[in-house]
């Protein structure tokens, strides 16, 4: 792992020796219609976000091919391709969608090979570079055989980085004694906090810890605390609650997701706001 310095983006950090990217991302989830499930509201203006994203100099996306379904993906192939040499794709396969948009597990290894051909093919790319596989029920369980799939697919070149979603530390330990993964994705933010432990550890070895629903996800966050230091900084709640995840370890990466290009420069913004020893205090109490 190697991190610097530089405030724009969050400064950076290497999910490997030949994938470094800024800490600061974007989730193309929200780009999909309502709750995640068919086509956008607004076509043209899901495409003009995707552009914002590269003018910004975000290097980083994180998709789904079941997002939509299909539709973050194609809406990134048709707004981005052929990428840049330097823009790092992010997906995850385990799940599916049903013609109501339910979200259903799809565990098995001919679904998670599926998923990666799939995600491949829609994004129009002959290798992926980070691939997570999302669990999709109880923490307990063992993710051995799941993870020998996906270990091999990176051994045919589909894949080139493994990382692992919705886990626990357990889970998180299982995984790396098949496969090096090179990130984890669960569910943090300033008031979902049980990931505290697992983020230290993943610190220590140097491996990326990626908060989904940074921002409460579809139940935004609100607390008085978050309201009270945004107004002292004259910034907003979730300007403020990106800082404090940036300045929690160096080693977590944001991926706010939006399908507005005023609300990604704003999740933008946050990356280079300072927050005091006092402030991080007063938000840590938060959780």
């Amino acid at each position: 792992m190697t991190t610097s310095t530089t405030p724009t983006l969050g400064g950076t950090f290497a999910f490997a020796e030949d994938l470094t990217v800024h800490r600061v991302g974007y989730g193309a989830m929200q780009l999909a219609g309502p709750h995640v499930f068919g086509p956008p509201a607004d076509h043209d203006a899901a495409l003009a976000v995707l552009r914002e994203v590269i003018a910004l100099g975000i290097d980083h996306i994180d998709t789904s091919d079941y997002y939509g379904p299909y539709v973050t993906n194609e809406l990134i192939k048709e707004a981005l391709h052929p990428y840049a040499d330097d823009l790092v794709i992010v997906t995850k396969v385990g799940g599916r969608r049903d013609d109501e948009g339910n979200w259903l597990p799809a565990q098995s290894p001919a679904e998670l090979r599926q998923g990666v051909l799939d995600n491949l093919e829609r994004l129009g790319i002959d290798a992926i570079d980070v691939v997570n596989l999302r669990i999709m029920d109880e923490s307990g369980v063992s993710i051995a055989e799941r993870m020998e799939t996906m270990a091999s697919l990176q051994q045919e070149g589909l894949v080139r980085h493994l990382g692992v979603s919705t886990v626990s530390a357990a889970q998180v330990a299982e995984a790396q004694s098949i496969a090096p993964i090179v990130c984890v994705q669960n569910h943090y933010n300033l008031a979902h906090r049980e990931d505290d432990e697992l983020i230290d550890s993943l610190a220590e070895q140097g491996v990326a810890y990626v908060p989904y629903f940074p921002l409460g996800g579809f139940s935004p966050l609100q607390s008085s605390a978050l309201e009270a230091v945004a107004t002292r900084l004259g910034s907003t709640p979730m300007s403020v609650a990106l800082a404090w995840l940036l300045q929690r370890s160096p080693n977590i990466l944001l991926i706010p997701g939006t399908s507005s290009v005023a609300h990604l420069r704003e999740n933008v913004a946050g990356a280079a706001l300072p927050l005091s020893v006092e402030d991080v205090a007063e938000l840590d109490a938060i959780g």
